[in-house]
Parts: C-alpha cells; sequence; structure tokens
C-alpha cells in the first residue's frame, strides 16, 4: 500500500511517499528559514501562504523520484495538528481534496505522533517498548511507548520547550533567526564553564522540564555584560555554550532518569533538538553504564517532515488504527491536540 504523506503545521512544507512493505520512497522538504529571518521568527500567514505555493510542486517531485503516478497512490495523508491553524489547513485540504478526486481515504496523523516513530525510519530501528525524548521547539515530553498508538506521558516541560531555551536565548544573544543552530554552532567556539547557569527541576525528583528560568538567567547575564561593555563576540560564544551545556545536561539527566524508573534499555530522541551534536554524544556516554542505546532518526528528518507524516500513516494502517473509508471528506484542524487523544485502547 502507498500512502503520501503531507506536512505543513508551521515553516517546513513537507511531502513524501510511503509503501507499507518497502518503506519510504522518496521525500522532499521546503524550509521557509530564509522567508522568516527578516521578522526574527515565524509569521504565520507568510507561513501559510508559503505552503499554498510550494505543496504542488513538491508532491509532483516526490511522485517523479519515486517513479509513481497519482493512480498508484492507495491512500493520503495529513497532519492534523497541533500547529499553526492556517499552516495545517493548507495540508489538510489538498490531502482532502486530492484523496475526493481520486476516491481514496483520507488519514489525518497527529504531528508529534510523526516525530515519535520516526527514528523507526533508520537503521537499525529500535524495538518496542522503548523510551521516547519528544525534544523540539514547541515541545518537550518524555514518552513510554510500547507499541503504535500505545504511549504514556511521563513527564513534560511546565513552560518553555527546549527548542524555545535555545531560540530566546540565542535572541537574547542577538544571534538572529533560527536561534537554535546559529547559538549550537557559536557554542563550539565557547567555554561553558566560564558562565555557572542553573539546570531548572534537574533534582526534582520527577521527569518534568522547565527552562523559562534559564532564559532569565541568560537575559541576566547579557544585560550585565551590556553593562559593563564587555559583550564582545567571545563572551556570546561561551554564554552560548553554557546555554547549551545546560539545556543538554537536563534534558540527557530526564532521559536517564526515565529508562531507571521504567527498567527498559531503549532511548529514541525525536524532534528537531534531536539533531543538536551535544545532546547526542552526551547522551551515548550516559547509557553505556547502564548498557543501554540511543536511537535518532537521520538528521535530514529531525526536523518536520512529509515523510515521518506518511510513515506514521502506514503504520497506523498495518496496525489496525487508522480508518480507511472512503466516505466524507469534510476535515477539520487541531492547533492544540494532545497526543493522548490518539492512544491505542
Amino acid at each position: 500500500m502507498i500512502i503520501l504523506g503531507f506536512e505543513s503545521s508551521c515553516d517546513e512544507t513537507g511531502v513524501a511517499a510511503v509503501c507499507t512493505e518497502r518503506g519510504l520512497l522518496a521525500h522532499a522538504l521546503h524550509t521557509q528559514i530564509a522567508m522568516h529571518q527578516e521578522y526574527g521568527g515565524v509569521v504565520p500567514e507568510l507561513a501559510s501562504r508559503d505552503h499554498i505555493r510550494r505543496v504542488v510542486p513538491l508532491t509532483r517531485q516526490v511522485l517523479e523520484e519515486a517513479g509513481l503516478g497519482l493512480a498508484q497512490v492507495d491512500a493520503v495523508a495529513y497532519t492534523a495538528g497541533p500547529g499553526l491553524a492556517g499552516a495545517l489547513l493548507v495540508g489538510a485540504s489538498v490531502a482532502q481534496s486530492l484523496a475526493w478526486s481520486l476516491d481514496l481515504p483520507a488519514i489525518p496523523i497527529h504531528h508529534l505522533e510523526g516525530h515519535l516513530l520516526s527514528p523507526l525510519l533508520a537503521d537499525p530501528r529500535p524495538e518496542f517498548p522503548f523510551i521516547a525524548l519528544l525534544v523540539s521547539g514547541g515541545h518537550t515530553q518524555l514518552m513510554r511507548v510500547d507499541g503504535v498508538g500505545r504511549y504514556e506521558l511521563l513527564g513534560e516541560t511546565l513552560d518553555d520547550a527546549a527548542g524555545e531555551a535555545f531560540d530566546k536565548s540565542a535572541k537574547l544573544l542577538g544571534l538572529g533567526y533560527p536561534g537554535g543552530p546559529a547559538l549550537s554552532r557559536l557554542a563550539e567556539q565557547g567555554d561553558a564553564a566560564r558562565f555557572d547557569l542553573p539546570r531548572p527541576m534537574l533534582h526534582s525528583g520527577d521527569l518534568d522540564f522547565s527552562f523559562s528560568g534559564l532564559k532569565t538567567a541568560v537575559l541576566t547575564r547579557v544585560k550585565a555584560a551590556e553593562k559593563q561593555g564587555s559583550l564582545d563576540e567571545q563572551t556570546r560564544a561561551d554564554l552560548s555554550a553554557a546555554t547549551q551545556a545546560a539545556i543538554v545536561d537536563v534534558l540527557a539527566a530526564k532521559s536517564i532518569k526515565a529508562l531507571k524508573q521504567t527498567g527498559l534499555k531503549r532511548l529514541v530522541v525525536a524532534g528537531g533538538v534531536g539533531a543538536n551534536s551535544l545532546l547526542r554524544s552526551k547522551l551515548a556516554r550516559a547509557l553505556e553504564p547502564l548498557k543501554a542505546q540511543a536511537y535518532f532518526p537521520p538528521l535530514a528528518l529531525c526536523t518536520d517532515n512529509g515523510a515521518m507524516i506518511a510513515f506514521a500513516a502506514a503504520e497506523r494502517v498495518k496496525h489496525g488504527l487508522a480508518s480507511l473509508e472512503k466516505g466524507s471528506h469534510a476535515f477539520t484542524v487541531r492547533p492544540r491536540w494532545d497526543l493522548a487523544d490518539i492512544c491505542a485502547a
């Protein structure tokens, strides 16, 4: 069965074709980073308009690369939420219209489930059960995953997500947009030990996160350096390194705690922050004494993408969790959507 998937929840337009037997056939992605840089962040209306411009050419590209015609597609999947309402509506309306015109089923997919299952596209592929660290610009959660649709929330952020902490700290340091990758690059030239930044909730005894206090601490250091006239490039690099180290320390510690509490030996890291090299190396070292293993999606699939949506749909179909009815193509999107709502009984 071949599924064509669409992702348009924020500032990336993604399209992919996945076969339930052969896996990922082709995928294409357009990022809006260059467009939003001028504004220092995502402008929802501009994001929606750009999705409209990109989605059809990307679909043609995917079909050509996969060697497929529309007649060979068996189902269409799309991100129904969470995300920006206008952006979600673009992907949903294109997917539903295509499904209607071809008399195909349309499968709404939860954006976070796409991220959660994306490491299964990697080789080696993790086996169930595992702990998943979902870490991105909008979400930081620890989940126990016992199978497709079988998710248990263990802990989540109480305020800013880890990706937000990266981006907001980068903005305070004048690093522009997107902040997270820029901060990580500058951190390579810095001394993390120069600034003693807090590790919020590191010893809270639970698996929840909080990063707003870290952002405030960075603001305090920046203002102090500006007052002293010492916010030079090296100070920015040192603050970047200290900020990154604080975030990574908390993410790694909570992940290890989750593994110990559950007794599981597999950790899956998904979401944009999963591409961070310091996080990957720190987790690899921390897991050795536990004889546990970390799994990451391919770097190209860490950001939002159509492959994870088409793949999540394929997995739900294989496990009998997706409806393949070809009835009404009325639809809605859910900008706020709890992952628990899609869990199998």
